[in-house]
């Protein structure tokens, strides 16, 4: 498309000087860079490159795996994780890309010694190993390449583990609330420790934040929806969950944690719960004509949405005027 045209049309409409004129087709032709893209565009480029060559290695593993004994795939696994951390530690400008190789090569012989042994272990204890041997590995190189999956490994383990307590496929007993009650906590308290108030010993950016509060707003979303519908009454585990989304938004509402993307998840998780309480209390009973309840569902559903985002958009003008002011 040619934008002489549309430019020709506002210098007219706007009754633009001769040299109002050429400075704005100077400015509609010249190619802007992104702020940050000669800082992120090398980053992504290695951070390919590492995942990748980590590819690589593991086809190439994969495709000599028969011809190795158990002893050579132990030495192979250990050797590239000591060859990828000492190479971390003498290439600063490189640290990013092999620190999360050598993560990596962390869960790949985790998987390995679990497959070859067969002890027994829960699978989440595997992950717990994985995250507890990666934690000084993402505090030395403080880089959220590295904390963000760091952050899935947690989930991971917090979410297997719940599992391994509470039975298959979220089934309820008796006695299960402080199991959830836990791994709430935990996954909260998660993206606490990755969050800005952190950040300085961390080195936790934004998308590990991020990628810990949406895993953990699931997580209390699905066991709390679990409680409300599988229960005579409103259970009160359904409550705790609701009380903790809704103090995880308040925290993430203040000037120093402040998160559009975060208030955003935490108020679409609190939206669910919400419309799932009003079809719980509409819905329970007899059959029949369900067509005024569906009505009212879909009603409610719109103006909590539309709420929820007056909200949080209202939240994100105040935060940029306070940081312009």
């Amino acid at each position: 498309m040619d934008p002489r045209p549309v430019l020709h049309e506002l210098a007219t409409r706007y009754a633009l000087s001769p040299a109002a004129t050429q400075q704005l087709h100077a400015l509609a032709a010249r190619p802007y860079e992104p702020a940050n893209l000669r800082r992120i565009l090398p980053l992504g480029i290695a951070l390919l490159a590492a995942a990748l060559a980590g590819l690589g290695v593991v086809f190439w593993v994969a495709a000599n795996w028969d011809g190795l004994g158990r002893s050579s795939k132990f030495a192979l696994l250990q050797s590239l994780l000591v060859l990828f951390c000492v190479a971390a530690m003498l290439a600063p400008r490189a640290r990013v890309p092999l620190g999360l190789l050598a993560f990596l090569c962390i869960g790949g012989l985790f998987a390995f010694f679990g497959q070859t042994y067969q002890t027994g272990a829960d699978a989440w204890q595997l992950f717990a190993l994985w995250a507890a041997l990666a934690l000084p590995l993402c505090l030395g190189v403080r880089h959220d390449a590295l904390w963000t999956p760091w952050a899935l490994i947690v989930m991971t383990a917090v979410t297997l583990w719940l599992h391994a307590h509470i039975g298959f496929g979220w089934q309820r007993r008796a006695g299960t609330l402080p199991y959830h009650l836990a791994a709430w906590i935990a996954s909260l308290l998660l993206a606490s420790a990755l969050s800005p108030l952190f950040a300085r010993h961390t080195g936790a950016g934004i998308w590990s934040l991020r990628t810990a509060l949406s895993c953990a707003s699931v997580l209390l979303t699905a066991s709390a929806l679990d409680f409300l519908f599988d229960h005579p009454a409103i259970a009160l585990p359904y409550c705790l969950a609701l009380a903790l989304l809704g103090a995880a938004a308040w925290a993430f509402s203040s000037a120093r944690l402040h998160d559009t993307f975060a208030l955003s998840a935490l108020g679409l998780s609190i939206n669910v719960m919400l419309v799932a309480l009003l079809v719980r209390c509409l819905f329970d009973g007899g059959g029949g004509d369900r067509i005024p309840e569906l009505i009212v569902t879909g009603i409610a559903a719109a103006a909590l949405l539309a709420t929820t985002v007056h909200l949080v958009l209202g939240q994100s003008k105040r935060q940029v005027q306070g940081e312009g002011a």
